[in-house]
């Protein structure tokens, strides 16, 4: 199993889809550091030699991943909810930050409805 920025990446899948698995890489950038890389995009991970995995450590580090980058974005919510911006209050009160209408949809962000109870 190849081990890259601190993730195991699936062996069976092709190396470009395997990127991905790793917070801050999707698809866009997955394919661009295969080519940069000059590593083939469609070999699987199983297949790839010790160099190859070398190579590619290389070019993933240059960006910023996982734990860096989850701890980035928490603190730009946090900046925001503190500040009192409008998408601080709706983070805050865990409702639909960019627009979206809330009397019907929305359930993913309020969560389960609650049930009143009849007095």
């Amino acid at each position: 199993m190849a081990r890259i920025a601190g993730i195991n990446l699936p062996n069976g899948k092709h190396i470009w889809i395997a990127l991905t698995a790793i917070y801050g890489i999707g698809p866009t950038r997955a394919n661009k550091i295969c080519s940069d890389s000059g590593v083939d995009r469609t070999k699987k991970v199983k297949d790839l030699d010790e160099k190859d995995l070398e190579v590619l450590r290389n070019f993933v580090e240059k960006y910023q991943l996982e734990g860096d980058l989850r701890r980035e974005n928490s603190i730009n919510i946090k900046r925001l909810m503190d500040i009192g911006s409008y998408r601080g209050i709706r983070h805050r009160k865990g409702l639909p930050l960019r627009g979206q209408k809330t009397k019907n949809n929305s359930r993913t962000r309020k969560g389960p409805r609650k049930l009143l109870k009849a007095k």
